[in-house]
């Protein structure tokens, strides 16, 4: 009777952590499912940023060879009786082209 006691105590103890584990599983799933949905969207984000970044960088090579082809605005020209000269020049960065003054 005493043997039978502890072997239903062990039985009891092993249900109560087996019902913990079950509620840790279920718990585990739904932060799995939770990750997985931030995860996929993420990827969606990073795979829109990664199209824009190819677009701007089109964009900014086809505005970089129109600066070298002479199609942008031309650059300012100062009346004759001025003393300085601008001159257009390539920064080679995404900034516009820079105006410089020159002394004569």
């Amino acid at each position: 009777a005493e043997k039978n006691l502890k072997l239903e105590e062990k039985i009891t103890m092993l249900q109560q952590q087996n019902e913990e584990l079950r509620a840790r599983i279920e718990q585990n799933t739904v932060i799995t499912r939770q990750l997985s949905e931030e995860n996929a969207n993420l990827q969606e984000y990073v795979e829109k940023e990664v199209e824009e970044k190819k677009k701007l960088s089109r964009t900014n090579e086809e505005l970089l060879w129109k600066l070298q082809e002479g199609d942008a605005v031309s650059p300012v020209k100062l009346p004759p009786t001025s003393s300085t000269s601008f001159y257009r020049c390539s920064s080679g960065n995404s900034s516009p082209a820079k105006v410089r003054t020159l002394r004569r």
